[in-house]
């Protein structure tokens, strides 16, 4: 075992490290392998993902590192987003009320209000796109301005839907992993109705990977967090459930969860013996018979 971990050692190296070595923060580090730029292998001690020397090579031989790497994966807000696609906060905050524009990350301010981040390459991509020219300048369409008179918000659930993509390239083929990232995403009464087993709920949350932490457990932070993190719109709840329900059926038969060992039956005394109360008859009875008289 000792060997395998060395050699493993050798040949990857732990996220933290990888990071150091690509001169990425850790946060930029972890949304480049959200977006597919680091691949990572699994651990063969199960100790979660790793990188492989090899792809670091690969990326420190890229030109332009490490600044054309930290480019692809800085993200913004909504202020300097604005300036990127040369609008105003106000209309910025409009496509992205719409969904427009995908949100990757979010945080809490000290006011506990809402900061959304976006990656900054992809905002360059819209402003540059011919097609979208009139959502950049001039009176919005009518559609779009039916969006805003409803007052639609689709930022939470488009920043679930990307994070579920995240999460789903992780899982790869294994049909646990993927049930549980559907999972974490769910209000845990939805994931109970679905998955009723006990045992299969359990195995489930084993294998349910880290959301994004956001203040200290428990606090309003944290609250407020999870509730955006959690499906809320019920067509959004509706796929989720059935995504879940059908990649259990397949997890069930390909990996049934564990089950503690049953116990084994205890031991039974073996009964008394009947008494015999067989009617006796011929000579064999006469005889008893005849010795229960009495004498005299």
């Amino acid at each position: 075992m000792s060997g395998t971990i060395a050699k493993s050692d050798r040949l990857t190296c732990a996220p933290s490290r990888a990071a150091r070595e690509l001169d990425l923060r850790r946060g930029d580090f972890d949304l480049a392998v959200n977006l597919g730029l680091i691949r990572t292998v699994p651990d063969e001690g199960g100790g979660g993902r790793r990188v492989a020397r090899a792809e670091i090579d690969r990326l420190r031989a890229e030109d332009g590192f490490p600044d054309a790497l930290r480019e692809r994966v800085a993200t913004v807000g909504t202020h300097e987003g604005a300036e990127i696609m040369d609008v105003t906060p106000t209309r910025f905050t409009n496509l992205a009320r719409l969904g427009l524009l995908v949100p990757v990350r979010f945080y809490l301010n000290r006011y506990r209000t809402v900061v959304w981040l976006y990656p900054a390459e992809e905002l360059r991509q819209f402003a540059a796109e011919k097609s979208n020219a009139r959502l950049l300048t001039g009176r919005m369409p009518a559609q779009v301005r039916e969006g805003l008179k409803a007052k639609l918000d689709r930022r939470p659930r488009n920043w679930r839907g990307r994070h579920l993509g995240f999460l789903l390239r992780q899982a790869g083929d294994d049909p646990w992993a993927h049930a549980a990232a559907v999972a974490c995403l769910l209000d845990p009464a939805d994931v109970a109705d679905v998955v009723a087993d006990p045992y299969e709920r359990d195995h489930l949350n084993r294998c349910r990977p880290r959301l994004p932490a956001h203040g200290a457990p428990g606090s309003p932070t944290a609250e407020r967090a999870q509730k955006l993190m959690t499906a809320s719109e019920p067509d959004e709840v509706a796929w989720f459930r059935a995504d879940l329900a059908h990649t259990m059926e397949t997890a069930r038969r390909q990996h049934p969860a564990p089950r503690p060992a049953p116990e084994p039956a205890l031991e039974q005394e073996d009964p008394p013996a009947p008494e015999d109360h067989t009617p006796s008859h011929g000579l064999l009875g006469w005889l008893r018979r005849r010795g229960r008289r009495p004498t005299g």
